[in-house]
């Protein structure tokens, strides 16, 4: 059976913001390959989080990087309703929200992303441009 983009892209989702969590708590087990992250991000990649600044690849980069290990355990975060807003033979603009537990409480974002295909990255498709919006926003201390 041949997957499609739309089953790319929602893998692609799903694993990268598996990373995230592994990579915002330290748990104790090593760190997991950083690379991964970087080689899903496309040189021109933007990104527009539920604040409203434009970050940059390098910007994004060192924000994830940075934030190695300063999340408490107590930390999920859960891919709901994916779905393509539009997509052609090279990209997909995939739809989601993104629902996280940090310290007892939750938060939700619905983001959309444009992935493009390239075969260096590691599902082979790359983020191009990520846009956040707040459906259920956190305390000010939980942000990450």
């Amino acid at each position: 059976m041949t997957s499609t983009l739309l089953d790319i892209a929602r893998q692609e989702i799903v694993e990268l913001h598996e990373f995230f969590v592994r990579w915002f708590v330290d748990d104790g087990s090593p760190a997991p390959d950083f690379s991964r992250f970087e080689k899903a991000m496309a040189a021109d990649m933007t990104m527009i989080p539920p604040e409203g600044v434009i970050l940059d690849r390098a910007a994004v980069v060192e924000h994830v990087r940075s934030a190695r290990g300063k999340v408490a355990g107590d930390f999920s975060i859960t891919i709901e309703d994916v779905w393509s807003a539009y997509e052609d033979q090279n990209s997909i603009l995939a739809c989601y929200v993104e629902v996280q537990w940090r310290n007892g409480q939750w938060s939700r974002r619905r983001s959309s992303v444009l992935l493009s295909k390239n075969s260096s990255a590691p599902l082979g498709i790359e983020w191009r441009h990520l846009h956040e919006t707040w459906l259920q926003a956190p305390n000010a201390s939980q942000a990450v």
